[in-house]
């Protein structure tokens, strides 16, 4: 199989610079409150050897996905906080290949990052719901990205809960374990 399709199951990120309708706005939301569920029923009953095969030949581990899922989006949950409390804020990057090599990363049990998703997208997702219109368009400026709204923001992750979701399957269907 391509590598490329591999790393990118659901297609690279699409950056968008235009307003979303509110229809696409609560799907991408939806998918972000989904998240959790999908996560869980996917590692759900895996064995060790399950959770340490790797999503693509060099890739993360199963088990390494599940962790960075939380690092990433406590990230990206904060980012959104401080865009809707500040005016512009510019925003900590961090390494993330770095986090997931991490020993909790490599060999924690995965139940406790899935237990840190359940409660961090219920969270998210309440405050995502009750924000009023105008808070999102504002924005944070990110080293690499530049300014990202938190509109952008939220299909950046609604992107990254498919691509990790899709990694993990892709994973589990080529293993013979």
């Amino acid at each position: 199989m391509d590598i490329e399709k591999l790393r990118y199951p659901v297609g690279p990120l699409q950056r968008i610079n235009a307003p979303l309708d509110a229809a696409t706005r609560a799907g991408h939301i939806a998918i972000i409150e989904e998240a959790p569920g999908r996560f869980r029923s996917l590692v759900d009953g895996l064995s060790d050897a399950q959770l340490d095969t790797p999503y693509r030949p060099g890739g993360w581990t199963v088990r390494q996905v599940i962790h960075h899922i939380p690092d990433s989006h406590m990230n990206g949950y904060v980012r959104m906080k401080l865009a809707a409390t500040e005016e512009s804020p510019m925003v900590k990057t961090y390494e993330e290949s770095r986090w997931a090599e991490l020993p909790e990363a490599r060999s924690g049990r995965v139940e406790m990052s899935l237990a840190l998703i359940d409660a961090l997208h219920q969270r998210w997702v309440a405050f995502l719901r009750a924000l009023p219109e105008a808070h999102l368009r504002r924005a944070f400026m990110h080293a690499e990205w530049g300014k990202v709204t938190m509109e952008e923001s939220i299909t950046m992750y609604s992107w990254h809960c498919r691509h990790h979701a899709a990694h993990i399957a892709g994973a589990l269907s080529r293993t013979t374990l």
